[in-house]
């Protein structure tokens, strides 16, 4: 696999400038995916019925991607698709079939446990060297450029929209819960400066690795183990009935960022990042390790004060995160012993390369 050339200062100068506008929709991943796009750019006559979607691999690429795209409509939407079609009801039908097939396929692989005091303190023991899992732990130790721009460019459906899925949970929350985690946020969105909001310092590690800042760019070549964990977070926020899951997986990403932020942020110095790409992880091991406190003991101490009956979904949101993390760390893992890119391939095109990210 080629190694991309380092690029410091490439890509936009002001890469906030170019993350503003509605995305293109992404190239469906099959007969599923595919009838959402059409209804979405007009032709109503190709939606999956929800006995379709049951029949489908809940982990799978169409699947994923189905609901990517309808979930992207309630973020920024796509360009060229009608801003009303958030709410239409046909659309909205196609999604709870497809959510209630992800979420019955997380269940599955989750405890359904409800103790919550163990299931957070599995979160604070920071396993003793690589166990060969740790996606942080391979970068730090391979400190790879090319692998950490594809990890970057992947990680940017996400951080691009950092904080967004998390704010829906804050009005179904009260008292310590709600006071805790808007206190968080407000950290997360810059403390009111914009050059501080944490989304657009990650556009700015993305300019300095070279890749396009451009909001949404990267769907297409983003595996459906990477689409399922922003999709969680999706699927967890838009629903009050889920309200527990998002804050316990607020609570896993919380406590386990700070020691897997330190890693990135040496892996990319090793690498010869520009201080750009190596400030978002500084700012977040020493943020996080301030968030695991106050979402441990407020957060989650406020809500289990107020909604007791919630415990069993905080631990659903912490494993549902685990799960979908290990799952993410296989595929990426597996891509690069194998001297592989982790880029999904896009039909009737080469396989791509670190170069293919260049902006």
């Amino acid at each position: 696999m080629a190694t991309a050339t380092p690029s410091h200062g490439a890509g936009p100068a002001h890469p906030a400038d170019r993350d503003g506008a509605a995305p293109r929709l992404p190239r469906p991943r099959g007969e599923l995916s595919a009838g959402v796009v059409a209804y979405l750019t007009g032709d109503r006559t190709r939606l999956p019925s929800a006995d379709e979607v049951r029949r489908a691999d809940p982990f799978g690429e169409d699947v994923q991607l189905l609901l990517y795209v309808l979930y992207e409509t309630h973020y920024r939407g796509f360009a060229t698709v009608d801003e009303d079609l958030e709410w239409d009801p046909s659309l909205l039908a196609v999604r709870a079939a497809a959510e209630q097939h992800f979420l019955a396929a997380v269940r599955e692989e989750t405890s359904g446990d409800a103790d919550v005091a163990q299931a957070v303190g599995s979160l604070l023991v920071e396993p003793v060297g690589d166990d060969g899992t740790s996606v942080t732990h391979h970068l730090l130790r391979e400190a790879r450029l090319d692998q950490l721009r594809e990890y970057a460019a992947l990680r940017s459906l996400y951080h691009l929209k950092e904080a967004d899925p998390h704010l829906w949970v804050v009005p179904r929350l009260r008292g310590r819960a709600k006071a805790a985690m808007v206190a968080i946020e407000y950290d997360e969105f810059g403390a009111g400066r914009a050059e501080a909001v944490h989304a657009h310092l990650f556009a700015l590690l993305m300019a300095d690795l070279g890749l396009d800042t451009t909001y949404g760019t990267y769907v297409d070549v983003a595996p459906a183990e990477l689409l399922a964990t922003v999709n969680m977070m999706s699927l967890f926020g838009l629903h009050r009935s889920l309200r527990g899951a998002l804050v316990g997986h607020f609570a896993a990403v919380e406590i386990t960022s700070s020691p897997g932020s330190r890693r990135l942020a040496q892996a990319l110095r090793r690498a010869g990042a520009g201080a750009a790409a190596q400030r978002f992880y500084d700012e977040h091991v020493e943020a996080d390790a301030v968030h695991e406190q106050v979402v441990r003991h407020e957060v989650i101490g406020g809500l289990l004060e107020d909604e007791p009956w919630l415990a069993a979904d905080i631990v659903l949101g912490i494993e549902a995160t685990g799960l979908l993390e290990d799952r993410l760390a296989a595929h990426l893992l597996a891509a690069w012993r194998d001297g592989r890119t982790a880029l999904r391939e896009l039909p009737g095109a080469p396989a791509p390369t670190p170069t293919d990210l260049d902006s």
